[in-house]
């Protein structure tokens, strides 16, 4: 790996740089899809006392928590600087003071410390060796705490396969997803490299993994939920 290029997807410090206003909403799932669920896990299983968001993009998750939970210390860890300048100036703008940001290129995260909540969403379908990531990811998790993700399944691993023989009968302007680079970006995925299961994260970390619904059952579920499930492991 070379940079904040990881092999087998893009340049994630010229994804940022160069992304529109619009773009960037589409590059920003988490807000559409997982915030309501998260928030009502986080309620459900206790006020956090530290969190991490690992793969925070434009810090939707980092900047909800600290704001939710002004005693929590909050940091947003990514690979490309664009994005965590950013953050980092949008944190200064609105005083938020519990809440930082690092530089984090997975598999390796060693942030010297332990966190009761590490989330990495819609990150791992881009790192090629998930297994060494999850085991750091959960190695930050302190005791009693949770490792919560998203992560991408052999259902979905077919369902891109189908999208990436003919993009542009699947994506259009309107989509988060380029039609022109889609098979480039998600190469991890459609070569079974970034796979994972509920059975590979257990052997992984010797903890079975949780739906996030059976906690936060208050929520809506997202359309792609099946093959791109949102779990929850606890220590």
């Amino acid at each position: 790996m070379s940079g904040t290029t990881f092999e087998g997807t893009i340049d994630w410090d010229e994804h940022w740089r160069e992304i529109t206003d619009g773009e960037r909403e589409y590059s920003n799932p988490s807000e559409a899809l997982l915030l309501d669920a998260l928030r009502e896990f986080l309620t459900e299983r206790g006020p956090p006392e530290s969190y991490a968001d690992v793969g925070c993009g434009p810090g939707t998750a980092a900047f909800d928590v600290a704001d939710r939970y002004p005693d929590a210390a909050v940091v947003g860890y990514d690979a490309a600087e664009p994005v965590l300048d950013a953050n980092r100036e949008r944190a200064a703008e609105e005083g938020a003071e519990n809440v930082c940001f690092e530089q984090a290129i997975l598999p390796e995260f060693d942030p010297d410390r332990q966190f009761d909540v590490v989330s990495a969403c819609y990150v791992l379908c881009y790192v090629e060796d998930t297994e060494r990531a999850l085991r750091t990811l959960y190695d930050a998790v302190a005791p009693g705490g949770d490792l919560v993700l998203t992560y991408h399944n052999r259902y979905a691993r077919a369902v891109f396969r189908k999208i990436a023989e003919s993009p542009h009968e699947h994506l259009d302007e309107g989509d988060a997803w380029d039609p022109e680079h889609f098979a480039d970006r998600f190469e991890l995925v459609l070569s079974g490299e970034s796979l994972l299961s509920y059975g590979r994260i257990h052997d992984v970390l010797g903890a079975w993994p949780q739906s996030v619904w059976s906690v936060a059952d208050g929520a809506e579920r997202y359309r792609a939920w099946r093959h791109n499930p949102f779990v929850f492991v606890p220590k």
